[in-house]
């Protein structure tokens, strides 16, 4: 029988994690979303996972670990791998991409969309949208007919909770971080709620992007291809191996000559160079008439939506 809180009446949590019992956290957040996790953050992995164990009541990791495995719960799965994320970002983070963007590929789009071609933009890992919605900015005002044209924006996250916020694409506080007040005007409207201003970004930026809950560890959905993929702080959580899986399913998955941009401390390992050229700071185009191959899909949590 579990010991009881004297003050909830709850089973009373084990503040320890066992060696064994990280070290199958560890596995099952690779296995389901490919993140590797070091033993420097077992701090880390303590804290956020205790939450779990008090939304289900369960005494000890290990329990809560059997009820993972083998409830076949998904959605319990979710909170897990959202545990172990990260979602840290703000509006033009490492604005030199947002630059390129806008001088050397927007002229690059409209070249595609006066043919007949049409856009697709994917920010993959775009945390609360910050992203997405500095993608949209950066094409409206470069380009403003751009928002009459072909042109989509896909946004996808692993945790559901972020992604239901994207869509709102409301902002105080720090989540509100590399704003300016020209931006502001343009492109969000001022509330205020609870004492607290709130920006939330207007209709003609939203109706450019889709959010979508994906897991870049699963299959994916998408029919067409990108022309350019932010996937930018997301690449180093997974190992080696992984990230060279998920290079060479971006480049399948790019058009020839499409974009691929990642973040400041995250480069091509020498697996997947030979699929690249460099086109900027952390920034990488596809090479034409390369043979790619076609990545195998590997199971994990279902991913959802389409562009």
């Amino acid at each position: 029988m579990s010991e009881l809180s004297p003050i909830t009446g709850r089973p009373k949590i084990v503040s320890d994690i066992s060696a064994q019992a990280f070290a199958r956290i560890a596995q099952i957040a690779q296995r389901e979303a490919g993140i590797m996790l070091a033993e420097a953050k077992v701090s880390m992995v303590k804290s956020r996972l205790t939450r779990r164990l008090r939304v289900l009541e369960m005494a000890n990791f290990d329990d809560y670990l059997d009820y993972l495995e083998h409830s076949g719960d998904p959605k319990e799965l979710e909170c897990f791998i959202s545990a172990l994320t990260t979602n840290v970002s703000h509006f033009f983070r490492e604005n030199h991409h947002f630059e390129n963007l806008a001088t050397n590929v927007v002229p690059l789009l409209r070249q595609k969309l006066a043919a007949g071609g049409k856009v697709r933009i994917w920010s993959a890992g775009c945390s609360n949208g910050q992203e997405p919605y500095s993608i949209a900015i950066t094409l409206l005002d470069k380009a403003p007919d751009l928002a009459q044209k072909d042109v989509r924006i896909l946004a996808t996250d692993i945790d559901p909770e972020v992604i239901a916020h994207a869509k709102r694409g409301e902002y105080i506080g720090s989540l509100t971080t590399g704003l300016t007040d020209d931006i502001i005007s343009r492109h969000f409207t001022r509330s205020e709620r609870d004492g607290e201003i709130v920006l939330t970004a207007k209709p003609e930026i939203k109706k450019l992007v889709s959010f979508n809950q994906l897991n870049l560890h699963a299959d994916w959905p998408m029919k067409l291809k990108f022309d350019v993929i932010f996937c930018r702080n997301v690449v180093i959580y997974f190992d080696e191996p992984t990230q060279t899986k998920l290079f060479r399913r971006f480049a399948d998955i790019l058009e020839p000559g499409g974009i691929l941009m990642l973040g400041h401390s995250e480069r091509l390992n020498e697996n997947v160079s030979p699929l690249f050229e460099s086109s900027g700071v952390t920034t990488y185009r596809t090479r034409p008439n390369i043979n790619k191959p076609s990545p195998a899909p590997t199971g994990a949590l279902e991913s959802k939506g389409k562009i």
